[in-house]
């Protein structure tokens, strides 16, 4: 390795000293035009022969991932989000450096650091099935933790180490994998210390985004949905490290039991492989240098680059009207129906897009927002677009309602999805003002006209309101359901009733299609298209990242076709600002 850098300097210092010696001639004998055509012609000469250098890989490369810090669905269009997670480990880049990887032969290997316990088991799983592609191709993977776990748990960070063929603990460290803990929070009684009361009311016993203003703890249906799902999710996850490190269920589920384990306990139980620091876990990668999975898609070029068109269009958020921004309640970005709408449209409109992937990764919120995106994946499927959803950790709720209508839907075992069911309050914050001497003085001109008003409780006939507005998105809810995925009514209201499941569970009922990721959901796309399977693809994520940061003024919502109208575009958004007032109102929200 050394050597090759030593040439690629000599080669660089080479080529800056002929460009000089050159230049200098070109000047003295030719005319000023020529000279400047000579140089012209030098420096795009070693601009082009500093970018092969740049894009060279040499052989015994080994892929280096750091997942310490988490994995992200995608990096959110607006700036707040942009700031915040550009470092991130973005999930596509990962699948596309593995699968590229794999058929690379310039590379040889596979080291992994993780154990901070930040990776969900939807991820987690899609992760594994990438590292199981790239181990049939006979290359070395090597999984890497300081510790799993310093101080908490973490189990599905293990869960994903158990699919590499190595791993690698350092001697103070240890595997906190002591199982699946569902936690919730409850705020009932301190919104009732604050004089504040929580009129809320759903549709139906299982819809829980309401208990945690409502309630102290779990009700009966609460506790029932969610430990069945944690349930699943445990039981996968025994079976996989079970059947990744070649031990019984009974005894993985014993270490557990145990757990945490010392580095010592971790490597005689048969869950880690060796005891060592980060230097010889790198080291027993081989290979003759690192690089990092984004710098090498950078060099080698991603997968699926050639070939009729796919749109990938990420749903990735809570749903809300408007556009996608930054959501401090999550730390990250919402999906905004309005983006999600637009991106559809366009990728309907164009001629070489033959088939769309919509990841969704959304525990869901606006129901009129949900059914602004629905409406999209409807118009594209008529369009002649076939719609194919790839869920990711969660996708339930409205994050299931604009999912429904897909050709085919495909998740994770554990993706946690259905929540079929409605939510509708708000928080009365009369009492609370009224204790720090604040009181709000009313004047209704119409019955209802305190609705909305955060100072009182829903009168009666506001309350009967709030009834029928329930009552009519739960059953329009149910009713798409029923006629996207083909079932009975009846059969939907059973699985229905706000209750999730996990993909594995949902599967079971008729409410996805197929387990698997990313990757499956774009085979399945090209089938749904009839796209022959063995002919490539070019992926592209729409809508289309701008290179500069320049507002554009558009005509109207539609996709342009005319290049020349962009332009113009382009030229008035710098000397012309957006401007407008915005009136917003509370919206009935799906968790």
């Amino acid at each position: 390795m050394r050597w090759e850098r030593v040439a690629q300097l000599v080669a660089l210092v080479a080529g800056v000293l002929l460009s000089i010696i050159l230049v200098t001639m070109a000047v003295i004998a030719l005319d000023d035009w020529v000279a400047l055509v000579v140089l012209a012609a030098v420096v795009a000469g070693s601009l082009l022969a500093r970018n092969l250098i740049r894009r060279r890989i040499p052989g015994g490369t080994v892929i280096e991932i750091d997942l310490e810090g988490g994995v992200v669905e995608s990096i959110g269009s607006d700036p707040v989000s942009q700031a915040l997670t550009r470092n991130s480990v973005v999930l596509r880049d990962v699948l596309d450096a593995l699968h590229r990887a794999a058929h690379d032969d310039r590379v040889t290997g596979l080291v992994v650091r993780l154990g901070n316990g930040g990776i969900e088991i939807g991820t987690a799983q899609e992760l594994r099935e990438a590292v199981r592609r790239y181990r049939e191709s006979g290359k070395t993977t090597v999984a890497y933790a300081d510790t799993f776990g310093e101080s908490g748990e973490a189990t599905v960070d293990y869960y994903l180490a158990s699919a590499f063929a190595q791993i690698y603990l350092q001697p103070m460290g240890g595997i906190s994998i002591q199982g699946r803990l569902a936690r919730a929070r409850f705020l009932r009684g301190a919104l009732d210390k604050l004089g504040i009361y929580p009129d809320f009311d759903h549709r139906e016993e299982y819809k829980s985004a309401k208990y945690m203003f409502t309630e102290t703890g779990f009700t009966e249906p609460h506790r029932e949905a969610l430990g069945s799902v944690v349930e699943d999710h445990f039981s996968q996850i025994v079976e996989g490290i079970a059947a990744d490190r070649g031990l019984s269920r009974e005894a993985v589920s014993t270490l557990i039991d145990r757990a945490p384990l010392t580095s010592e306990e971790a490597v005689a139980s048969g869950l880690v492989d060796h005891v060592g620091h980060r230097d010889e876990a790198y080291a027993a990668s081989g290979g003759n240098g690192l690089i990092y999975h984004h710098r090498y898609l950078r060099k080698a070029g991603r997968p699926h680059r050639k070939g009729d068109r796919i749109a990938l269009i990420y749903g990735t958020g809570a749903i809300a009207r408007g556009s996608s921004r930054f959501d401090p309640l999550t730390g990250g970005p919402s999906l905004g129906a309005d983006d999600v709408a637009k991106a559809f449209r366009k990728a309907t409109d164009s001629d070489k897009v033959k088939a769309i992937v919509f990841r969704v990764d959304s525990p869901g919120g606006s129901a009129v927002a949900s059914e602004v995106v629905r409406r999209e994946v409807v118009r594209a499927r008529e369009a002649g677009k076939p719609v194919v959803v790839s869920m990711g950790n969660v996708a339930g709720s409205g994050g299931y309602w604009v999912a429904t209508d897909a050709d085919r839907i495909v998740a994770q075992p554990g993706t946690i999805t259905g929540s079929i069911g409605v939510v509708f309050g708000k928080l009365v914050t009369g009492d609370a003002w009224a204790r720090l001497g604040i009181t709000f003085g009313q004047l209704p001109y119409g019955e209802n006209a305190g609705f909305w008003s955060p100072q009182q409780k829903f009168s009666d006939g506001e309350r009967e309101r709030v009834q029928v507005e329930l009552d009519d998105v739960y059953q329009r809810f149910i009713s798409i359901v029923a006629a996207g995925r083909g079932l009975e009514d009846h059969h939907v209201q059973e699985i229905a009733k706000g209750r999730i499941w996990t993909g594995a569970q949902a599967r079971d009922h008729g409410l996805i299609d197929e387990l698997g990721g990313l990757y499956r959901a774009i085979d399945l796309a090209k089938e749904v298209a009839g796209i022959d399977a063995e002919r490539p693809v070019r992926v592209k994520v729409y809508p289309e990242r701008r290179a500069l940061p320049i507002p554009r003024r558009e005509d109207n919502s539609e996709p342009v076709r005319q290049g020349v109208g962009a332009v113009v575009d382009l030229l008035l958004g710098i000397s012309e600002a957006e401007s407008g007032v915005q009136a917003r109102m509370p919206d009935l929200h799906l968790r």
